[in-house]
């Protein structure tokens, strides 16, 4: 497991969260990497990964996309490997990733992994999302200013950088080394050596992605039927004239729709879906509730897959009074549900707990295997292949 070192959650939210780049010198101690260069490379032949090498040689850029048969035939130059998504593959990523648990799962998109040779990087550029940069082994001197109007180059079709930013932070990383970069704000890394980077990234969804699922998943339900009425018409002397009330009521019609509990089971539905869903851990034989209560006896710890992000939506003030006997939560797309009449005490605090830890194993104090809702619920999530049992 990984834990962050020499950082305040609380802190960093309120002084640094979306305002300002931050170095954490040694944030993790005695780092040990969780995959290797050879690892990594490995990943690249297969077709649904998502890796690329970025080199330039004789101040030439060029971009190269995988799979790869022969990665030794791009690596030209100074270059650096960069695989997308490292932690829905790999366990031990995913377990790097989850470090960063403060922040909101909704907001997590993935790990990115590079492996660079000396004087190798991508350039200087802006990101549209906030990254936390893990030094592995291996040393690279980070530059990082603050938000500008730059002029823009495109050195390669592929790639898009920038010039003329001054640096507000200039440091040379080590094993163990964070740093903190937030959206818009200019940066450059140059590997001073052979060195393994990890990048956690945090991607907020556009206005237009909101809401083209929305839609969509208003389409594919048969939602937002109402239709425009308007009884009180009013005489124009200009028939191509869109009355000012006419507008107004268009836009009630909308805020109406983005107000109604439909959307309120769209957006979690949206939030869990992760980039890529490589399934780790196939299911080879289905498990049942009685399996699973004798695991929970056993002492077995049920492990969440890696890049699985369960969410759900925070009860209303008034449900604190008139208690939902429902509990819904989103996985990958999918709502699941438990019911009980007791669901919005205890049993609600359980399957939060569960759901928002990565390993899980019973206890005196739960006695989980006694709960007939959750063993049924965790035979289907095990079955769906979002949880497995640890051997």
């Amino acid at each position: 497991m990984y834990k962050l070192q020499n950082f305040n959650n609380e802190q960093f939210l309120k002084h640094y969260w979306q305002q300002k780049p931050l170095v954490i010198k040694q944030g993790f101690k005695n780092f040990i990497d969780p995959v290797d260069e050879h690892l990594l490379a490995g990943l690249t032949e297969e077709d649904e990964v998502d890796s690329r090498i970025v080199s330039c040689d004789n101040q030439k850029w060029q971009v190269t996309h995988g799979p790869f048969d022969d990665i030794n035939q791009h690596l030209l130059g100074a270059w650096s490997l960069l695989v997308q998504s490292v932690d829905h593959y790999l366990p031990e990523a995913d377990q790097l990733m989850r470090a960063f648990d403060f922040i909101p799962y909704w907001r997590m998109d993935d790990l990115m992994v590079s492996y660079s040779n000396a004087q190798a990087g991508v350039g200087p550029h802006l990101d549209q999302y906030d990254v936390f940069i893990i030094q592995g082994k291996g040393t690279r001197r980070w530059q990082v200013g603050l938000p500008a109007d730059f002029q823009k180059t495109q050195p390669h079709c592929d790639l898009s950088q920038i010039t003329g930013f001054e640096p507000v932070i200039d440091e040379v990383l080590s094993a163990g080394d964070i740093l903190y970069i937030p959206p818009n704000h200019p940066h450059n890394g140059v590997a001073l050596e052979e060195c393994l980077n990890y990048s956690v990234g945090f991607r907020a969804p556009t206005t237009q992605e909101l809401l083209s699922s929305f839609a969509d998943h208003a389409i594919d339900n048969n939602m937002l039927t109402n239709r425009y009425s308007d009884k009180e018409i009013s005489t124009r002397q200009y028939s191509g004239e869109i009355k000012q009330q006419e507008l107004a009521a268009f836009k009630a019609m909308l805020q109406d729709a983005l107000q109604s509990d439909q959307l309120e089971q769209w957006l979690p539905n949206f939030m869990s879906q992760s980039k890529v869903l490589a399934q780790s851990h196939l299911v080879q034989d289905s498990v049942t509730p009685e399996q699973i209560t004798e695991e929970l006896k056993l002492g077995s710890v049920f492990v969440r897959a890696p890049g699985i992000k369960p969410v759900f939506i925070e009860q209303k003030a008034e449900q604190d009074v008139v208690q939902s006997d429902t509990f819904r939560f989103y996985i990958e797309g999918q709502q699941f549900s438990v019911v009980n009449s007791s669901v919005a005490n205890n049993e609600a605090k359980l399957v939060k707990n569960f759901l928002c830890n990565p390993k899980f194993n019973d206890s005196v104090e739960n006695n989980a295997y006694k709960r007939l809702f959750f063993t049924q619920l965790l035979s289907t999530l095990v079955n769906s292949g979002f949880w497995y049992i640890d051997e």
